[in-house]
């Protein structure tokens, strides 16, 4: 694959997007997210409905990151072959196979633990694909960054309309309908799999610079500024997962119906699409690092409120205010490290990414629900917003070093 063209002249973005490989890819990201928020937030009630502790919210939280750790890299490798909507096709497979076990079997740990551990498996998966296609949609480095900022957009929009779905359909119930919304996650998962079709597969690459010595995993985190962005994108991507878990939980405590999480979680998903709307603009106006400490210490803060004994009324700005900043994080961290790769190692770069965004997903929601089993469900918040600042300063040291 050749390498994005120097930005051209500021014109119509849309110039420099190949578009029909773009609305495939935002169709397929749209399910693909439909079906992961949905399926994750109906578990957590799930769970809540089995009265299971939260120790094993934990353990069954981080099955989704289990399998992943392990199949990321060499799915990159993959992927830096050409790989991309076989990725992609395989992806949606695993999340039917996730629905259907999520919807058909016993309900029990057991049951969700496995169906939580396949959908993480075909999300990883997806995700592989859907990030070397943002590479070949963007015919321009300017336009591979408004690619991945409209792609972000299209993860924002499944997360933000799932659990608007979720509040129609359960209305002032503090419980859900279990069954029906996980056959409603079956449906949307084989939409997924029908628009993976579309996706145009690239030309699959046997050449030298191929056939070479792959770039070493440790050599990538050596170059310049790569593992700081590493770092940012495991608490970003850590931080939204376990929004997804843990606000219907502190909601419960909090005797708020579902309909009232629904909007809370689909504000934060608003405001995150808003911010990757003008992700492109943000970077020009600060600059990498600065919008990175103010993208990582905004939602710290917004966290910090979340766990408070605030009225509901303060949970929308303090979603505001997380949304815009892990929006723009997590955008920031995937064009990052894109950047800092070498061409022909990039679908492994961004693996690399991803497999420590789950190996943060499984460390740090077991370490947040010892915590939570004393101290409820805000307690994962207050952790999270540490996190983020710990992390923030972590990646303004590692800036300096390089």
């Amino acid at each position: 694959m050749n390498a994005p063209k120097a930005p051209a002249p500021h014109g119509s973005i849309l110039s420099e997007i190949d578009l029909p490989l773009f609305a495939a890819l935002f169709l397929h990201t749209v399910f693909v997210y439909l079906v992961v928020v949905i399926a994750r937030v109906t578990a957590s009630y799930a769970m809540l409905d089995l009265g299971l502790s939260f120790v094993w919210v934990g353990v069954i939280s981080s099955a989704f990151s289990l399998i992943p750790i392990f199949i990321a890299v060499p799915l990159g490798r993959l992927n830096d072959r050409g790989y991309d909507s076989l990725s992609s096709r395989v992806g949606s497979a695993c999340l039917v196979v996730a629905a259907l076990t999520f919807w058909l079997a016993t309900p029990s740990a057991i049951s969700l633990f496995i169906a939580t551990a396949m959908l993480g498996v075909g999300q990883i998966i997806c995700m592989g694909g859907h990030q070397m296609i943002c590479i070949r949609a963007g015919k321009t480095i300017r336009g591979r960054d408004a690619v991945f900022g409209y792609q972000m957009v299209a993860i924002a929009t499944g997360q933000g309309f799932g659990p608007l779905l979720m509040g129609w359909i359960a209305g002032d119930a503090r419980l859900p309908p279990i069954s029906l919304l996980f056959g409603l996650t079956t449906l949307i998962s084989l939409l997924s799999l029908a628009a993976s079709m579309l996706l145009k597969p690239g030309a699959a690459r046997e050449d030298k610079a191929s056939a070479a010595t792959p770039v070493g995993l440790i050599e990538l985190l050596k170059m310049r500024g790569l593992l700081a962005y590493v770092i940012a994108s495991i608490m970003t991507i850590t931080a939204l997962d376990l929004i997804v878990i843990y606000l219907p939980l502190l909601g419960a405590e909090r005797h708020m119906d579902v309909a009232t999480v629904g909007i809370v979680m689909a504000v934060r998903a608003a405001s995150s699409m808003t911010a990757r709307l003008a992700y492109v603009p943000l970077v020009d106006l600060l600059g990498r690092g600065p919008l990175t400490y103010v993208a990582m210490l905004s939602p710290a803060a917004a966290f910090i409120v979340v766990a408070s004994p605030a009225p509901l009324w303060a949970l929308y700005p303090a979603m505001v205010v997380a949304g815009l900043g892990l929006g723009v994080s997590a955008t920031l961290t995937l064009s990052g490290v894109v950047d800092l790769a070498p061409p022909t190692a990039r679908a492994t770069a961004m693996s690399l990414r991803l497999t420590g965004n789950r190996i943060g997903l499984i460390v740090i929601p077991m370490g947040a629900s010892m915590i939570a089993a004393f101290t409820g469900a805000a307690g994962v918040f207050i952790i999270l917003a540490v996190c983020l600042t710990g992390s923030a300063a972590g990646v303004w040291s590692g800036r300096r070093r390089d």
